[in-house]
Parts: C-alpha cells; sequence; structure tokens
C-alpha cells in the first residue's frame, strides 16, 4: 500500500514540475535565431554528437579486435 502511494506521489511531483517549467513563449531561443548563433549552438551539439559516435565505433572495433584474440587463444588451447 505504501509502495503504491509513494509511486502515485512520486509521479505527481515529477508532472508538476514539468508543467511549471513550460513558458509561453522561449525568448533565448528567438534571441539566438534572430543573431544567428543558434546554429553556432546546433553546429556544436552535432561535433559532439558526431565525436561520441566515431569514439564509440572505434571502442567497438577494439573490443571486437580483443575477442577474436581471445577466442584465439582459447581455441590454441585446446
Amino acid at each position: 500500500m505504501i509502495n503504491k502511494f509513494s509511486t502515485v506521489a512520486i509521479l505527481f511531483m515529477i508532472s508538476s514540475l514539468v508543467l511549471l517549467g513550460q513558458n509561453s513563449s522561449p525568448a533565448m531561443a528567438d534571441v539566438m535565431r534572430s543573431n544567428g548563433k543558434i546554429y553556432v549552438v546546433v553546429a556544436i551539439v552535432l561535433a559532439v554528437f558526431l565525436g561520441i559516435i566515431i569514439y564509440l565505433l572505434r571502442l567497438e572495433k577494439k573490443v571486437k579486435k580483443i575477442e577474436q584474440f581471445q577466442q584465439n587463444e582459447f581455441n590454441s588451447k585446446r
């Protein structure tokens, strides 16, 4: 009973915080768009995102190489 109540209370608090955080007009986005700086922000976010993707792909390649090496070592000991 207490577990259900606490879950409902937490969901209610989170939903009320989300509703309080919504504004009718995002003034900062309008200012950045009018100055053309929004494109700089988008470019930086895109660069960071692409950097993370490239890092993860390289890491996956290295892990795959290590897994193959371990598999070969395991098969050679048999």
